[in-house]
């Protein structure tokens, strides 16, 4: 029986968005009210996903608004992703919304519920209409929500005009499966697997139809344009949830209605995966935008996800049950740790913003002292992103090392040794890039009259990005428990489709991983910081516990502004030797083939539009 508390999820929001827009006159209230329902909701959505997880079963009911619902282990991780980032958002949005005071403020938080509401009820849906049209009032409300920027009319246009193209091929792949199996329903598509090239075609749709909302390379285009000039806790909800769909949308035709039966489809994922992870850190690293290089990171996680899912999908084709869940656990585990530690740099990000104005980090420094809650959440999110141990993005990334060490052993391609390679090379330069990020945005001296004066964000701003740090820290310490309930989807993968009973030694845990203990690694940690500490307390003499004041040499900044290390110096040398691949960007971007549509009048975007709606009403005729 469906959960009273998933209803009031989607009614909460719904009533958000209806305060917003009821009460335009009184915007002061209007932004509490579209806060309020967005936490409640929230919170409420949060409750649901837990107690899913707890019960290790799913779910199925009927809602007015979606028609037929199911909530299996997946689509209970995705309301966990929503809702726990909806909550951080949501606290946030009380103080940040002053930013936009009298400039669209109402609408952003009336918007901001609308897109609370067509994300969850774009993964609650068991039928194609209901979740075909929650993807596209997804795609919507994003539209209308970057246009809240008057800036942004040419970025706007550009997301529409590429998320509808992507539409129209999720629509087709929809068309083709529910002609076949009689149905608008998803049971129905899980009983009647087609086969061939009729598969084949149907995933190659729906893999570039949703790859477009994912944004890997070179799907990637609308990502670095639409998202900065976004709000910033809007940029949050779109990073670190929107994009997910996208690979959601892929894993529930590729796998949960095809049964990734042919062994190349796996290759191919893991192959755009690995490229996008690589060639997205890249482009990450020549920015100076500090917005744009986060969009720019999505793109490479989006692929680090996309290398596990490609994993777990030539798994389930050569009949490999550890392979099939320790490589969808690392995708699905990486797929929430980066959801949160996404949406605490954007908010991070935003804090700075709502003090300095500005994007361009060589304009920040000597934040951390006059910062200091917005730089340590930032800190630790920077941590988590890097895969530092014994943060979160460390444990995901290694349950995809995992993977591809296990998928080597078969012998059978080259390509995961070469995939284990790439995703070394994306994590040694993700590091390298938020070295640069933090101690030019946080540490040195202040590179601007602003940055001079700026102070902490307001409370409300402060316990959003903190509650996400704090979640970065849970779900890297608490590894051990968490993990067997993300890894439960794909053991009841292997066991509807393999035959194969479910149970914990179907993770292939060799010695090697066995050793993994984040809990273990901090306190090693934390032990290697305080050996100095106490060699210093034991050995101290008279002369070393004396204090002598003066004026420390810090590299000339005292003496020379311009002697400072600017973020386009940091990594000089290695965009001179990847000048080629900069050069030949565009190429490898979707969106430049599309850059005169972005340029037009809209009427492009527009008549895609079109086009949509009357592929939704000739697959509901033709079905």
């Amino acid at each position: 029986m469906l959960s009273p508390l998933v209803m009031a999820t989607l009614l909460l929001f719904l009533l958000g968005a209806a305060a917003g827009l009821l009460l335009q006159k009184l915007p002061a209230l209007a932004n509490r009210l579209n806060s309020g329902f967005a936490l409640l909701g929230s919170l409420a959505g949060l409750v649901a996903a837990i107690q899913i997880f707890a019960q290790g079963a799913p779910v199925d009911g009927q809602l007015w608004l979606l028609g037929s619902v199911h909530l299996d282990m997946l689509a209970a991780l995705m309301l966990l992703v929503i809702s726990t980032v909806g909550v951080a958002v949501a606290l946030y949005s009380f103080a940040y919304i002053r930013e936009y005071q009298g400039k669209g403020d109402v609408a952003i938080g009336a918007l901001m519920n609308l897109f609370l509401f067509a994300m969850v009820g774009m993964v609650l849906a068991d039928n194609a209409l209901g979740f075909l049209l929650c993807y596209e009032l997804v795609t919507l409300t994003t539209y209308w929500l970057v246009k809240t920027n008057p800036e942004a009319a040419k970025q706007s246009r550009l997301y529409l005009v590429m998320n509808h193209i992507g539409m129209a091929l999720v629509l087709i792949a929809f068309w083709l499966l529910c002609r076949e199996s009689g149905s608008l329903e998803f049971a129905a598509l899980r009983e009647h697997h087609l086969a061939g090239g009729l598969a084949s075609l149907v995933f190659l749709l729906s893999f570039c139809g949703f790859g477009l909302r994912a944004g890997f390379v070179p799907l990637h285009g609308w990502l670095p344009v639409a998202e900065p000039v976004a709000p910033s806790h809007i940029s949050a909800l779109m990073s670190g949830v929107m994009v997910k769909l996208g690979l959601f949308g892929i894993l529930r035709v590729s796998i949960d209605f095809l049964g990734a039966s042919q062994l190349w489809w796996g290759y191919v994922v893991l192959i755009f995966g690995a490229c996008s992870a690589v060639l997205g850190v890249l482009f990450a690293l020549a920015e100076h935008d500090l917005k744009r290089l986060l969009a720019y990171h999505t793109v490479e996680n989006i692929g680090i996800i996309l290398m596990g899912m490609g994993i777990g999908m030539i798994g389930i084709a050569n009949q490999q049950p550890a392979l099939v869940v320790l490589g969808l656990l690392g995708a699905l585990y990486h797929l929430l740790n980066h959801a949160i530690f996404k949406s605490l740099l954007f908010m991070g990000t935003g804090s700075v913003m709502f003090r300095l104005h500005t994007r361009d980090m060589d304009k920040m420094g000597g934040l951390a002292k006059l910062m200091p809650w917005t730089a340590l959440a930032f800190l630790i999110g920077a941590m988590a992103i890097s895969a530092l141990p014994p943060l979160n993005g460390f444990v995901s990334e290694w349950f995809i090392y995992q993977s591809l060490l296990s998928m080597t052993k078969l012998g059978t391609s080259v390509v995961a040794p070469l995939a284990v390679v790439m995703l070394a090379v994306t994590g040694a330069m993700a590091v390298m890039c938020f070295v640069k990020v933090y101690g030019i945005c946080f540490c040195g001296a202040p590179r601007s009259e602003k940055a001079s004066h700026a102070r902490e964000v307001p409370g409300a701003m402060v316990a959003g990005t903190l509650l996400l740090a704090a979640v970065c820290l849970v779900l890297g310490l608490g590894a051990p428990w968490i993990a067997p309930h993300i890894a439960s989807y794909g053991q009841a993968l292997v066991s509807d489709q393999m035959n194969v009973a479910t149970g914990a030694t179907l993770l292939p845990l060799d010695s090697s991983q066995a050793l993994l203990s984040p809990p273990v690694i901090a306190i090693t940690l934390l032990g290697l910081f305080l050996i100095p500490l106490l060699v210093l307390a034991i050995f101290k003499g008279p002369k070393l516990g004396r204090r002598h004041a003066g004026t420390p040499w810090a590299c000339g900044y005292a003496y020379e502004e311009r002697m400072s290390l600017t973020s386009g110096g940091v990594t000089h040398t290695l965009r001179q030797l990847c000048a080629p691949l900069y050069r030949k960007q565009p190429q490898l971007d979707l969106a430049s083939a599309l850059h005169g549509v972005s340029d037009t009048s809209g009427t492009t975007g527009w008549l895609l539009h079109g086009v949509v709606l009357a592929l939704f009403i000739l697959m509901a005729v033709g079905v």
